[in-house]
């Protein structure tokens, strides 16, 4: 998010001719972005990882094809998508990350995080397997309550709703997702060191 927060603010300079140092965000952004590629890409795995060096895999990895990191057809980017279906996936829904393998703080098992499998819609989408995200896509608006409202994780074994609910961040993706799905949005690229 760091990286994205200097490709925004460039962006916005060159946009709306703003004021600040846009040599050094951009110098800054450039810096990021190979720092990231070089660290936080795991090539055993073929895919980024949950932090530089690690061998957990994480679904907000999936957000960097989203944020225009990278194009969603880059090899990096299709094996962050695979590593995450074969590893993540559990009962046809994303969970975030392993919660056995990582020190989150918190005790016991998850759900699968809603925006994580939203965003795992939105990738598919975009690299042309349009398919498996729109059945993806409808299996998680079958899990709606009766008024339409989403929660934060849902478990699929209980067939239940849990955490935060409603959860706006479900939604949000829900929407983007949508957009995304009707040809309505596509991530911007990043064009590096302009």
């Amino acid at each position: 998010m760091a990286w994205v927060a200097m490709d925004r603010a460039v962006k916005h300079h060159e946009q709306y001719d703003g004021n600040g140092n846009v040599k050094l965000w951009r110098k800054n952004r450039d810096k990021l972005h190979k720092e990231i590629c070089a660290k936080g890409f795991n090539k055993r795995l073929n895919s980024f990882t949950q932090s530089y060096g690690s061998k957990l895999l994480d679904a907000s990895c999936l957000r960097l094809a989203l944020v225009g990191f990278l194009p969603p057809d880059d090899p990096r980017i299709l094996g962050t998508i695979d590593a995450i279906q074969r590893k993540l996936m559990k009962n046809g829904l994303v969970q975030r990350y392993n919660t056995a393998k990582t020190r989150d703080g918190l005790r016991g098992d998850e759900g699968a995080f809603l925006a994580c499998s939203f965003w795992l819609v939105k990738c598919l989408w975009l690299i042309g397997r349009h398919e498996e995200s729109r059945a993806l896509f409808e299996r998680l608006l079958a899990l709606r309550n009766d008024v339409g409202l989403l929660s934060e994780e849902y478990d699929a074994e209980k067939m239940r709703m849990l955490g935060n609910f409603p959860q706006a961040l479900s939604h949000l993706a829900l929407v983007h997702a949508a957009f995304t799905l009707s040809g309505q949005w596509q991530p911007e690229p990043y064009r590096g060191n302009t």
